[in-house]
């Protein structure tokens, strides 16, 4: 299923690729012992019967994607096609307990893939909206970590009024960024991005996504020049 092909209520569809992740040990956050059990006892009160408590952070992840943002059962996609699932990230990066796991496992992604929080980046964002809880989520997770990141928006369309910007949030020019997404079909909405941000003077180091479905993305992506990471593919959410 190719770009376009989202469900015409909203989400998308999810593809497979092999599911890198993991944490720090070195750099506190989600990892934190304390923060961990409270987690814990919150992710089984949440989720009721199917506790997650003792599991890592990724596995933790992996299951909140898998019940709150994959839709079994047929849905009509944008483009008249039909499917049997489609993945709603929103309902994960707009979730109280997985939008932080979201900002720290892909700190810790970027982090395994040579690129450091505050040093090797200093700003992550992507085309909104999919790509704005993401870039909050890594904005606290990053404080939460003493690091310094900041986050931006980048609009489809230049405001037609006031400052006129394409790129909100601080100056990106001559900075090093990060494009998030949620996830993404054939990369458009990341290409996008990087386009605006290239044109506005930033540095884009990599793209980074929480699922990626393996329907042309990472091509398009690395054959811009750039490394292209996810979290999740779809043997990973057993589809």
């Amino acid at each position: 299923m190719t770009g376009g092909d989202q469900p015409a209520a909203g989400g998308a569809l999810a593809g497979s690729g092999p599911g890198p992740g993991g944490t720090s040990a070195d750099r506190g956050g989600i990892g934190d012992a304390a923060g961990a059990a409270d987690l814990d006892a919150a992710l089984s009160a949440d989720l009721g019967s199917e506790s997650l408590a003792g599991l890592d952070p990724r596995e933790r992840l992996r299951r909140l994607v898998s019940d709150l943002a994959v839709i079994r059962g047929r849905v009509t996609l944008a483009s008249g096609r039909e499917a049997e699932y489609y993945v709603d990230l929103r309902r994960v990066t707009l979730h109280h307990l997985a939008a932080p796991l979201v900002g720290h496992l892909l700190l810790d992604l970027l982090e395994e893939r040579g690129l450091v929080a505050g040093d090797d980046y200093v700003a992550a964002g992507g085309l909104t909206m999919g790509a704005d809880p993401v870039a909050g989520a890594m904005l606290h997770a990053a404080a939460a970590r003493g690091l310094d990141l900041d986050a931006f928006v980048v609009r489809k369309d230049a405001k037609a009024h006031g400052l006129q910007r394409r790129i909100e949030g601080p100056d990106v020019e001559g900075k090093p960024v990060i494009v998030v997404e949620d996830t993404s079909t054939t990369g458009g909405s990341a290409i996008t991005a990087v386009e605006a941000l290239r044109a506005a003077g930033a540095e884009v180091k990599a793209v980074a996504v929480i699922v990626d479905r393996s329907t042309g993305a990472q091509a398009r992506i690395e054959a811009l020049g750039l490394p292209y990471h996810y979290l999740f593919g779809l043997a990973d959410l057993g589809l």
